[in-house]
Protein backbone atom coordinates (compact mmCIF):
# COMPACT_ATOMS: atom_id res chain seq x y z
CA UNK A 1 0.00 0.00 0.00
CA UNK A 2 2.94 2.34 0.61
CA UNK A 3 4.50 1.89 -2.79
CA UNK A 4 2.18 4.17 -4.83
CA UNK A 5 2.59 6.96 -2.28
CA UNK A 6 6.38 6.63 -2.38
CA UNK A 7 6.35 6.64 -6.19
CA UNK A 8 4.17 9.74 -6.17
CA UNK A 9 6.54 11.58 -3.78
CA UNK A 10 9.57 10.55 -5.81
CA UNK A 11 7.92 11.69 -9.06
CA UNK A 12 6.92 15.04 -7.59
CA UNK A 13 10.42 15.63 -6.21
CA UNK A 14 11.97 14.82 -9.58
CA UNK A 15 9.79 17.49 -11.25
CA UNK A 16 10.92 20.10 -8.70
CA UNK A 17 14.54 19.01 -9.16
CA UNK A 18 14.23 19.26 -12.94
CA UNK A 19 12.77 22.76 -12.66
CA UNK A 20 15.53 23.85 -10.31
CA UNK A 21 18.22 22.54 -12.69
CA UNK A 22 16.60 23.81 -15.91
CA UNK A 23 19.28 25.22 -18.20
CA UNK A 24 17.11 28.11 -19.41
CA UNK A 25 13.86 29.92 -18.67
CA UNK A 26 12.35 28.35 -21.80
CA UNK A 27 13.20 24.86 -20.55
CA UNK A 28 11.72 25.64 -17.12
CA UNK A 29 8.47 26.94 -18.65
CA UNK A 30 8.28 23.87 -20.89
CA UNK A 31 8.55 21.61 -17.85
CA UNK A 32 6.02 23.70 -15.93
CA UNK A 33 3.52 23.51 -18.81
CA UNK A 34 4.11 19.77 -19.16
CA UNK A 35 3.32 19.25 -15.47
CA UNK A 36 0.10 21.20 -15.87
CA UNK A 37 -0.95 19.26 -19.02
CA UNK A 38 -0.20 15.91 -17.40
CA UNK A 39 -2.17 16.77 -14.29
CA UNK A 40 0.85 16.60 -11.99
CA UNK A 41 0.03 18.55 -8.81
CA UNK A 42 2.11 21.71 -8.52
CA UNK A 43 3.58 22.47 -5.11
CA UNK A 44 5.22 25.62 -3.83
CA UNK A 45 8.73 24.36 -4.66
CA UNK A 46 7.89 23.82 -8.33
CA UNK A 47 6.35 27.29 -8.49
CA UNK A 48 9.30 28.93 -6.72
CA UNK A 49 11.84 27.35 -9.06
CA UNK A 50 9.79 28.38 -12.09
CA UNK A 51 9.51 31.99 -10.89
CA UNK A 52 13.25 32.11 -10.23
CA UNK A 53 14.03 30.95 -13.78
CA UNK A 54 11.77 33.65 -15.31
CA UNK A 55 12.64 36.57 -13.03
CA UNK A 56 13.68 39.01 -15.78
CA UNK A 57 11.01 38.05 -18.33
CA UNK A 58 7.60 39.61 -19.06
CA UNK A 59 6.10 36.08 -18.98
CA UNK A 60 6.18 36.44 -15.19
CA UNK A 61 2.82 38.23 -15.48
CA UNK A 62 1.22 35.20 -17.16
CA UNK A 63 2.82 32.94 -14.58
CA UNK A 64 1.45 35.17 -11.83
CA UNK A 65 -2.07 34.86 -13.26
CA UNK A 66 -1.76 31.07 -13.28
CA UNK A 67 -0.45 31.07 -9.71
CA UNK A 68 -3.53 33.04 -8.60
CA UNK A 69 -5.73 30.48 -10.36
CA UNK A 70 -3.94 27.67 -8.53
CA UNK A 71 -4.50 29.41 -5.19
CA UNK A 72 -0.84 30.02 -4.34
CA UNK A 73 -0.92 33.82 -4.43
CA UNK A 74 -1.26 34.06 -0.65
CA UNK A 75 1.64 31.70 -0.04
CA UNK A 76 4.24 33.93 1.62
CA UNK A 77 7.35 32.56 -0.10
CA UNK A 78 5.67 32.43 -3.50
CA UNK A 79 4.41 36.02 -3.09
CA UNK A 80 7.85 37.22 -1.99
CA UNK A 81 9.50 35.50 -4.95
CA UNK A 82 7.00 37.16 -7.30
CA UNK A 83 7.67 40.50 -5.61
CA UNK A 84 11.41 40.13 -6.23
CA UNK A 85 10.71 39.38 -9.90
CA UNK A 86 8.47 42.44 -10.28
CA UNK A 87 11.05 44.68 -8.60
CA UNK A 88 13.37 43.85 -11.50
CA UNK A 89 10.69 43.98 -14.19
CA UNK A 90 8.08 46.59 -13.21
CA UNK A 91 8.28 48.44 -9.92
CA UNK A 92 4.70 49.71 -10.25
CA UNK A 93 3.47 46.11 -10.32
CA UNK A 94 5.78 45.32 -7.41
CA UNK A 95 4.19 48.09 -5.34
CA UNK A 96 0.69 46.81 -6.10
CA UNK A 97 1.65 43.25 -5.20
CA UNK A 98 3.32 44.38 -1.97
CA UNK A 99 0.10 46.06 -0.84
CA UNK A 100 -1.85 42.86 -1.60
CA UNK A 101 0.37 40.52 0.43
CA UNK A 102 -1.59 39.93 3.66
CA UNK A 103 1.27 38.66 5.80
CA UNK A 104 4.74 40.03 5.11
CA UNK A 105 8.04 38.75 6.43
CA UNK A 106 11.34 40.59 6.73
CA UNK A 107 12.46 39.43 3.28
CA UNK A 108 9.31 40.95 1.76
CA UNK A 109 9.97 44.34 3.39
CA UNK A 110 13.67 44.24 2.49
CA UNK A 111 12.82 43.48 -1.14
CA UNK A 112 10.76 46.67 -1.32
CA UNK A 113 13.56 48.74 0.22
CA UNK A 114 15.92 47.44 -2.46
CA UNK A 115 13.28 48.10 -5.12
CA UNK A 116 12.75 51.71 -4.11
CA UNK A 117 16.52 52.14 -3.89
CA UNK A 118 17.00 50.88 -7.45
CA UNK A 119 14.26 53.28 -8.58
CA UNK A 120 16.08 56.16 -6.85
CA UNK A 121 13.12 56.80 -4.54
CA UNK A 122 14.99 57.09 -1.25
CA UNK A 123 12.12 58.72 0.67
CA UNK A 124 9.75 55.82 0.02
CA UNK A 125 12.54 53.37 0.80
CA UNK A 126 12.99 55.10 4.17
CA UNK A 127 9.23 55.12 4.77
CA UNK A 128 9.10 51.35 4.20
CA UNK A 129 12.12 50.93 6.47
CA UNK A 130 10.50 52.90 9.31
CA UNK A 131 7.20 51.07 8.86
CA UNK A 132 8.77 47.63 9.31
CA UNK A 133 7.62 45.88 12.51
CA UNK A 134 11.00 44.15 12.78
CA UNK A 135 14.36 44.71 11.10
CA UNK A 136 17.35 42.47 10.59
CA UNK A 137 20.91 43.35 9.54
CA UNK A 138 19.90 43.02 5.87
CA UNK A 139 17.25 45.74 6.41
CA UNK A 140 19.81 48.16 7.78
CA UNK A 141 22.34 47.22 5.12
CA UNK A 142 19.80 47.77 2.32
CA UNK A 143 18.79 51.20 3.64
CA UNK A 144 22.39 52.32 4.22
CA UNK A 145 23.30 51.13 0.71
CA UNK A 146 20.32 53.05 -0.66
CA UNK A 147 21.71 56.28 0.81
CA UNK A 148 25.24 55.49 -0.40
CA UNK A 149 24.01 54.84 -3.95
CA UNK A 150 22.59 58.37 -4.20
CA UNK A 151 25.59 60.01 -2.48
CA UNK A 152 23.71 60.69 0.78
CA UNK A 153 26.70 59.50 2.77
CA UNK A 154 26.03 61.37 6.02
CA UNK A 155 22.48 59.96 6.21
CA UNK A 156 23.86 56.45 5.74
CA UNK A 157 26.45 56.96 8.48
CA UNK A 158 23.82 58.42 10.80
CA UNK A 159 21.63 55.36 10.25
CA UNK A 160 24.56 53.10 11.07
CA UNK A 161 25.08 54.92 14.38
CA UNK A 162 21.38 54.47 15.19
CA UNK A 163 21.66 50.77 14.35
CA UNK A 164 24.57 50.30 16.75
CA UNK A 165 23.78 52.58 19.65
CA UNK A 166 19.98 52.86 19.73
CA UNK A 167 18.64 49.66 18.19
CA UNK A 168 21.42 47.39 19.38
CA UNK A 169 21.50 45.43 16.11
CA UNK A 170 24.85 43.86 15.34
CA UNK A 171 25.91 44.68 11.76
CA UNK A 172 27.07 42.05 9.34
CA UNK A 173 29.86 42.41 6.80
CA UNK A 174 27.50 43.68 4.09
CA UNK A 175 26.39 46.54 6.36
CA UNK A 176 29.94 47.41 7.34
CA UNK A 177 30.96 47.35 3.67
CA UNK A 178 28.22 49.85 2.80
CA UNK A 179 29.26 52.14 5.66
CA UNK A 180 32.94 52.04 4.71
CA UNK A 181 32.02 52.83 1.09
CA UNK A 182 30.15 55.90 2.37
CA UNK A 183 33.08 56.93 4.57
CA UNK A 184 35.39 56.86 1.54
CA UNK A 185 33.44 59.79 0.05
CA UNK A 186 33.24 61.98 3.17
CA UNK A 187 36.73 63.41 3.47
CA UNK A 188 38.38 63.73 6.88
CA UNK A 189 35.11 63.20 8.79
CA UNK A 190 34.46 59.99 6.89
CA UNK A 191 38.03 58.82 7.43
CA UNK A 192 37.66 59.29 11.18
CA UNK A 193 34.37 57.37 11.20
CA UNK A 194 35.84 54.71 8.94
CA UNK A 195 38.76 54.14 11.31
CA UNK A 196 36.25 53.51 14.10
CA UNK A 197 34.40 51.02 11.92
CA UNK A 198 37.71 49.35 11.10
CA UNK A 199 38.33 49.09 14.85
CA UNK A 200 34.94 47.38 15.20
CA UNK A 201 36.00 44.85 12.54
CA UNK A 202 39.28 44.10 14.33
CA UNK A 203 37.60 43.90 17.75
CA UNK A 204 35.12 41.34 16.49
CA UNK A 205 37.83 39.25 14.87
CA UNK A 206 36.32 39.35 11.40
CA UNK A 207 38.31 37.79 8.60
CA UNK A 208 39.76 40.31 6.18
CA UNK A 209 38.19 38.79 3.08
CA UNK A 210 38.28 40.24 -0.43
CA UNK A 211 35.12 42.35 -0.08
CA UNK A 212 35.92 43.83 3.32
CA UNK A 213 39.58 44.34 2.50
CA UNK A 214 38.74 46.11 -0.76
CA UNK A 215 36.47 48.72 0.84
CA UNK A 216 39.05 49.39 3.58
CA UNK A 217 41.85 49.81 1.03
CA UNK A 218 39.61 52.12 -0.99
CA UNK A 219 38.67 54.23 2.03
CA UNK A 220 42.24 54.69 3.25
CA UNK A 221 43.59 55.27 -0.28
CA UNK A 222 40.98 57.94 -1.07
CA UNK A 223 41.62 59.56 2.30
CA UNK A 224 45.35 59.77 1.61
CA UNK A 225 46.33 57.41 4.45
CA UNK A 226 48.32 55.21 2.11
CA UNK A 227 50.27 53.59 4.93
CA UNK A 228 47.02 52.14 6.32
CA UNK A 229 45.81 51.21 2.83
CA UNK A 230 49.04 49.29 2.23
CA UNK A 231 48.84 47.66 5.68
CA UNK A 232 45.32 46.36 5.04
CA UNK A 233 46.38 45.27 1.55
CA UNK A 234 49.28 43.23 2.94
CA UNK A 235 47.08 41.60 5.60
CA UNK A 236 44.60 40.34 3.01
CA UNK A 237 44.96 36.61 2.32
CA UNK A 238 43.44 37.04 -1.13
CA UNK A 239 43.34 40.09 -3.39
CA UNK A 240 41.35 40.59 -6.57
CA UNK A 241 42.01 43.00 -9.44
CA UNK A 242 39.74 45.59 -7.84
CA UNK A 243 41.87 45.74 -4.67
CA UNK A 244 45.11 46.11 -6.63
CA UNK A 245 43.53 48.83 -8.78
CA UNK A 246 42.27 50.75 -5.74
CA UNK A 247 45.75 50.85 -4.23
CA UNK A 248 47.30 51.93 -7.55
CA UNK A 249 44.72 54.67 -8.17
CA UNK A 250 44.92 55.87 -4.57
CA UNK A 251 48.70 56.21 -4.79
CA UNK A 252 48.42 58.16 -8.05
CA UNK A 253 45.75 60.45 -6.62
CA UNK A 254 48.11 61.55 -3.86
CA UNK A 255 51.15 62.01 -6.10
CA UNK A 256 52.93 58.71 -5.51
CA UNK A 257 53.31 57.80 -9.17
CA UNK A 258 56.46 55.69 -8.88
CA UNK A 259 54.98 53.76 -5.96
CA UNK A 260 51.82 53.14 -7.99
CA UNK A 261 53.87 51.69 -10.85
CA UNK A 262 55.80 49.52 -8.38
CA UNK A 263 52.48 48.11 -7.11
CA UNK A 264 51.47 47.40 -10.71
CA UNK A 265 54.70 45.45 -11.29
CA UNK A 266 53.98 43.39 -8.16
CA UNK A 267 50.46 42.80 -9.48
CA UNK A 268 51.90 41.31 -12.66
CA UNK A 269 54.28 39.09 -10.70
CA UNK A 270 51.29 37.88 -8.65
CA UNK A 271 49.58 36.85 -11.89
CA UNK A 272 46.54 39.11 -11.47
CA UNK A 273 45.18 40.28 -14.82
CA UNK A 274 44.71 44.09 -14.89
CA UNK A 275 41.43 45.67 -15.99
CA UNK A 276 40.49 49.03 -17.53
CA UNK A 277 40.61 50.83 -14.17
CA UNK A 278 44.09 49.45 -13.47
CA UNK A 279 45.43 50.81 -16.76
CA UNK A 280 43.75 54.17 -16.16
CA UNK A 281 45.66 54.43 -12.89
CA UNK A 282 48.93 53.26 -14.44
CA UNK A 283 48.71 55.67 -17.39
CA UNK A 284 47.78 58.52 -15.03
CA UNK A 285 50.92 57.71 -13.02
CA UNK A 286 53.01 57.90 -16.20
CA UNK A 287 51.34 61.19 -17.18
CA UNK A 288 52.04 62.74 -13.77
CA UNK A 289 55.66 61.57 -13.79
CA UNK A 290 56.30 62.32 -17.48
CA UNK A 291 57.30 58.71 -18.22
CA UNK A 292 56.73 58.62 -21.97
CA UNK A 293 58.37 55.29 -22.84
CA UNK A 294 56.70 53.53 -19.94
CA UNK A 295 53.36 55.07 -20.93
CA UNK A 296 53.69 53.78 -24.49
CA UNK A 297 54.58 50.32 -23.19
CA UNK A 298 51.64 50.18 -20.78
CA UNK A 299 49.24 51.43 -23.45
CA UNK A 300 50.38 48.61 -25.75
CA UNK A 301 49.91 46.21 -22.84
CA UNK A 302 46.17 47.01 -22.85
CA UNK A 303 45.83 45.41 -26.28
CA UNK A 304 48.22 42.61 -25.36
CA UNK A 305 45.88 41.82 -22.45
CA UNK A 306 42.99 41.30 -24.87
CA UNK A 307 41.23 44.59 -24.13
CA UNK A 308 40.32 47.55 -26.32
CA UNK A 309 41.75 50.88 -25.12
CA UNK A 310 39.01 53.09 -23.72
CA UNK A 311 38.58 56.81 -24.34
CA UNK A 312 40.30 57.69 -21.03
CA UNK A 313 43.36 55.64 -22.00
CA UNK A 314 43.69 57.54 -25.27
CA UNK A 315 43.24 60.86 -23.45
CA UNK A 316 46.05 60.03 -21.05
CA UNK A 317 48.38 58.86 -23.81
CA UNK A 318 47.73 62.03 -25.81
CA UNK A 319 48.35 64.16 -22.72
CA UNK A 320 51.55 62.28 -21.86
CA UNK A 321 53.04 62.47 -25.36
CA UNK A 322 51.84 66.03 -25.95
CA UNK A 323 53.18 67.24 -22.62
CA UNK A 324 56.61 65.90 -23.65
CA UNK A 325 56.44 68.15 -26.73
CA UNK A 326 55.79 65.37 -29.27
CA UNK A 327 52.68 67.04 -30.65
CA UNK A 328 52.81 65.41 -34.09
CA UNK A 329 52.81 61.97 -32.48
CA UNK A 330 49.97 63.00 -30.16
CA UNK A 331 47.97 64.20 -33.16
CA UNK A 332 48.68 60.90 -34.94
CA UNK A 333 47.31 59.00 -31.91
CA UNK A 334 44.07 60.99 -32.19
CA UNK A 335 43.78 60.30 -35.93
CA UNK A 336 44.27 56.54 -35.48
CA UNK A 337 41.98 56.06 -32.47
CA UNK A 338 39.60 53.11 -32.71
CA UNK A 339 36.90 55.10 -30.96
CA UNK A 340 35.59 58.56 -31.76
CA UNK A 341 37.70 61.14 -29.87
CA UNK A 342 35.76 63.31 -27.45
CA UNK A 343 36.32 66.67 -25.80
CA UNK A 344 38.53 65.10 -23.12
CA UNK A 345 40.96 63.75 -25.72
CA UNK A 346 41.03 67.01 -27.66
CA UNK A 347 41.39 68.94 -24.40
CA UNK A 348 44.51 66.90 -23.61
CA UNK A 349 45.97 67.78 -26.99
CA UNK A 350 45.07 71.48 -26.79
CA UNK A 351 46.55 71.74 -23.27
CA UNK A 352 49.84 70.41 -24.63
CA UNK A 353 49.68 72.85 -27.57
CA UNK A 354 49.20 75.73 -25.16
CA UNK A 355 52.03 74.55 -22.91
CA UNK A 356 54.44 74.39 -25.88
CA UNK A 357 53.00 77.51 -27.55
CA UNK A 358 52.10 75.69 -30.77
CA UNK A 359 48.98 77.45 -32.03
CA UNK A 360 49.34 76.06 -35.56
CA UNK A 361 49.06 72.52 -34.20
CA UNK A 362 46.06 73.47 -32.09
CA UNK A 363 44.37 75.04 -35.09
CA UNK A 364 44.09 71.60 -36.71
CA UNK A 365 41.42 70.52 -34.22
CA UNK A 366 39.88 73.73 -32.80
CA UNK A 367 36.95 73.93 -35.21
CA UNK A 368 36.12 70.27 -34.67
CA UNK A 369 36.23 70.72 -30.91
CA UNK A 370 33.95 73.76 -30.98
CA UNK A 371 31.37 71.80 -32.97
CA UNK A 372 31.17 69.07 -30.34
CA UNK A 373 31.65 71.12 -27.14
CA UNK A 374 28.72 72.20 -24.97
CA UNK A 375 29.10 75.31 -22.76
CA UNK A 376 27.19 73.79 -19.83
CA UNK A 377 29.48 70.74 -19.70
CA UNK A 378 32.73 71.75 -21.39
CA UNK A 379 33.43 75.26 -20.15
CA UNK A 380 37.11 74.48 -19.66
CA UNK A 381 37.61 73.86 -23.34
CA UNK A 382 36.21 77.31 -24.19
CA UNK A 383 38.68 78.97 -21.80
CA UNK A 384 41.51 76.91 -23.25
CA UNK A 385 40.66 77.72 -26.88
CA UNK A 386 40.22 81.38 -26.01
CA UNK A 387 43.75 81.42 -24.57
CA UNK A 388 45.05 79.68 -27.68
CA UNK A 389 43.39 82.28 -29.92
CA UNK A 390 45.12 85.03 -27.94
CA UNK A 391 48.40 83.17 -28.34
CA UNK A 392 47.83 83.00 -32.11
CA UNK A 393 46.79 86.67 -32.20
CA UNK A 394 43.29 85.73 -33.33
CA UNK A 395 41.76 88.57 -31.34
CA UNK A 396 38.31 88.51 -32.91
CA UNK A 397 37.82 84.76 -32.32
CA UNK A 398 39.09 85.09 -28.74
CA UNK A 399 36.66 87.93 -28.03
CA UNK A 400 33.78 85.94 -29.52
CA UNK A 401 34.45 83.01 -27.20
CA UNK A 402 34.79 85.28 -24.16
CA UNK A 403 31.43 86.89 -24.94
CA UNK A 404 29.87 83.43 -25.21
CA UNK A 405 31.31 82.49 -21.83
CA UNK A 406 29.99 85.67 -20.20
CA UNK A 407 26.52 85.22 -21.70
CA UNK A 408 26.30 81.59 -20.69
CA UNK A 409 26.50 81.53 -16.91
CA UNK A 410 26.59 77.76 -16.93
CA UNK A 411 30.10 77.65 -18.38
CA UNK A 412 32.49 76.01 -15.94
CA UNK A 413 36.06 77.26 -16.17
CA UNK A 414 38.03 74.11 -15.52
CA UNK A 415 41.56 74.19 -16.86
CA UNK A 416 44.69 72.16 -17.44
CA UNK A 417 45.25 68.59 -16.43
CA UNK A 418 42.44 68.73 -13.87
CA UNK A 419 40.14 68.91 -16.88
CA UNK A 420 41.51 65.58 -18.07
CA UNK A 421 41.07 64.11 -14.60
CA UNK A 422 37.45 65.21 -14.50
CA UNK A 423 36.88 63.22 -17.64
CA UNK A 424 38.37 60.13 -16.04
CA UNK A 425 36.25 59.95 -12.91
Amino acid sequence: MNRPVLCFVRRLSSWALALRNASSSGKAMHLYSKMHRNGVPLDSFCILFTIKSCTHLPIIRHLHAHIIKLGFSSHLYVATSLLRAYVLLSFLDASLLFDEIPHKNIVTWNTMIVGYSKAGDIQNARDIFEEMPHRDSASWSSMISAYTNVSCYEEGLSLFRRMLFHEGTKPDQATVGSVLSACAHMGSLGLLAGQSVHGFVVKNGWELNVELGAVLVNMYAKGGVLRNAAMVFELMAERDVRTWSMLICGAVQWGFSEEALAVFEKMQVAGVKPNEVTFTGVLTACAHAGLVEEGRRYFKMIEDSGMEPRIQHYALLVYLIGKAGMLEEAYEVIKTMRVEPNVVVFGSFLSACKEHRQFKMAERVIERVLRMARPENDGGIYSLISDLYVMGEKWEEAERLKRLMVLNERVRKTRGFSYVRNGLR
